[in-house]
């Protein structure tokens, strides 16, 4: 098989594509031969050394794929050689072939395409999970959606239309309003040139507040996002984006990402009547029980046609730089996809 290869930590133009032997799946594992792998801002972090979950260089990152079983283990049930499916991989998802556990496959709904498959498990199982399983999304809730045109951001909008008279606030660069406006998103705010608190507190009034911040921005944003919750309020943190800018690594701004995090105590979260939490999906892996139900949840939004995952670019393995710039500087508007080719 193929993969695309992080040989060391440095800029995207470090990423090679080498050749290995096939995988061979255990008892209870199916091999796929991939179709299309989802990329991640965690596989960006990954190549500059910034996420200590990842596997040390050399090393092949991917947590999602979507293709076709070519091989089962002998205690496989409901999966068989040939069938179409989506997939979590931790890690070595960004190879032609790729090993996981049948709990971690789902059959792919007629009509969906590899490149939509590959689009799904991170970006929508995370948008379900923040909103509905640990968000507690109400009617008429008023949220603020950080990089709301980006690959969780699209699905977070596309899962609100389940719930009726939200309000939201997204920010994104001005290129990208019309797009949140087309998703349902009410308030697009151009973070590089609006306070997005100032423009919340003009449109709610000053005393009102947010029922949920959904925050992978992390550092100072915290602080801001918990000043703006209301009584009741949420913030959920899912990632640390602040930390991460151009193309290499800065432990000067990773150390101010920290040094800017919100603080709180059990004390504090009583007295605001407000609530804390955090979400990393590489810490859920084994946790099928409650992923499996919210995975199929997705599915079925898929063919209800609410689930409808927003492709920005598909590149060959050989373009793996150039897809990792297109998330690094920010310039996607849904999810960016790798394929062996």
């Amino acid at each position: 098989m193929k993969a695309v290869v992080i040989p060391k930590y440095g800029r995207s133009t470090v990423l090679e594509v080498r050749e290995f032997p096939d995988p061979t799946p255990g008892p209870s594992e199916v091999r796929i031969q991939v179709k299309a792998a989802g990329l991640n801002f965690a596989e960006i972090t990954a190549r500059q050394g910034l996420y200590p979950d990842a596997p040390k260089p050399p090393c092949v990152v991917g947590y999602e794929v979507a293709g076709v079983v070519d091989l089962v283990g002998s205690e496989v049930n409901g999966l068989s050689e040939g069938d179409r499916v989506v997939g979590f991989t931790r890690f070595g998802g960004h190879a032609s072939l790729a090993v996981l556990d049948q709990s971690l496959a789902l059959r792919m709904p007629e009509g969906m395409s590899f490149e939509q498959g590959a689009a799904i498990p991170v970006n929508y199982l995370t948008a379900h999970h923040v909103l509905f399983h640990i968000g507690h999304t109400h009617p008429g809730s008023r949220i603020l959606l950080h990089m709301a045109a980006g690959g969780v951001g699209t699905a977070v909008l596309q899962l609100l239309q389940t719930v009726p008279e939200v309000q939201v606030f997204g920010t994104a660069s001005a290129s990208k309003h019309d797009y949140l406006r087309n998703l349902g998103c009410a308030h697009p705010i151009d973070y590089r040139s609006q306070d997005y608190v100032e423009v919340i507190r003009e449109v709610l009034g000053v005393r009102a507040g947010l029922d949920l911040v959904l925050d992978p921005l992390g550092g100072p944003h915290w602080k801001k996002g918990w000043s703006l919750l209301a009584p009741t309020g949420r913030l959920v943190a899912y990632g640390l984006a602040s930390a991460v800018e151009g193309p290499k690594r800065s432990l000067l701004r990773v150390a101010r990402a920290f040094h800017a995090a919100l603080l709180v105590t059990p004390f504090s979260l009583m007295n605001d009547n407000r609530s804390l939490q955090g979400v990393n999906f590489g810490h859920l892996w084994t946790e099928t029980e409650r992923l499996r139900p919210q995975f199929l949840r997705v599915m079925s939004l898929f063919e209800e046609g609410i689930v409808r995952p927003q492709i920005h670019r598909v590149f060959d393995f050989e373009d793996a730089a150039a897809a990792h710039r297109e998330l690094e500087e920010g310039r996607n508007r849904g999810k960016v996809l790798l394929r062996p080719g």
